[in-house]
């Protein structure tokens, strides 16, 4: 049976007991009924696996101990970035959630000249912490122990300048590489950046090809932004990573 693995920002070895977030303790005592004596398993995004057993189960507190400690190697070898314009509510959470799934190691969420979101620094701050806690529900559920990077609304021309990969790509229905012709890079790492619901501009396409991004071809049609990245990173696993 897979025991529940929930998040907690706390450091992990066996032995430890920690009185569990008020979220995983709602979760594992309320939803799912367990008691003490029950297993779960605790990840901190330290790249290992902390099995645990619920030790004390109160109306106030959660307590569990851990009892042992395991690397879990399920990263793809192929780090991607998915530079993303930020999409409206539930688009952006599902591309979070699936490229977490998908195994994207970080995502930046970019401004840009189409962009129909727009966020104050106080909305901002709300809108990451929300995003992270997405991305943190994805590992739960897809059994990663890294929790990809969520960065903070930037410009587009901030964030593309700063891209330290190797490859760095953007979806183009006529853009200069096939898939099949990409050659491997080295090291493993690639950047794919996605326009937002109104695309990237001319404007904003000058400044990806002045910050070394290259158009992607994944075929004759135009994807929707929810669509496009989670499209690009599953390609870019089947081609390079570990799908």
């Amino acid at each position: 049976m897979r025991l529940t693995r929930c998040f907690v920002e706390v450091p992990l070895k066996p032995g430890t007991r920690i009185v569990l977030p008020e979220s995983a303790a709602a979760h594992l005592t309320r939803v799912l009924r367990l008691r003490e004596g029950d297993a779960c398993v605790l990840f901190n995004g330290d790249g290992r696996d902390h099995p645990a057993t619920l030790v004390a189960v109160g109306k106030r507190e959660v307590v569990a101990e851990v009892s042992a400690s395991a690397a879990v190697a399920n990263e793809s070898p192929l780090r991607i970035v998915l530079l993303q314009g930020v999409a409206r509510g539930e688009k952006m959470d599902l591309i979070l959630q699936k490229a977490t799934e998908l195994g994207v190691s970080a995502i930046v969420p970019v401004n840009s000249e189409r962009s129909e979101v727009k966020l104050d620094a106080e909305r901002a701050e709300k809108r990451v912490a929300h995003w992270r806690s997405v991305v943190v529900s994805a590992c739960e559920q897809s059994g990663r122990a890294t929790v990809p990077a969520v960065a903070a609304p930037a410009a587009l021309a901030d964030a593309a300048r700063k891209v330290d990969t190797t490859l760095k790509l953007t979806l183009d229905p006529e853009g200069e590489h096939a898939l099949a012709s990409l050659s491997a890079p080295s090291p493993a790492s690639v950047t794919i950046a996605i326009g937002p619901e109104g695309g990237w501009s001319p404007r904003d396409r000058e400044l990806l090809r002045m910050a070394g991004f290259s158009g992607l071809r994944l075929g004759p049609r135009v994807l929707r932004t929810e669509t496009a990245g989670l499209a690009a990173i599953a390609a870019l696993q089947a081609r390079f990573g570990d799908l």
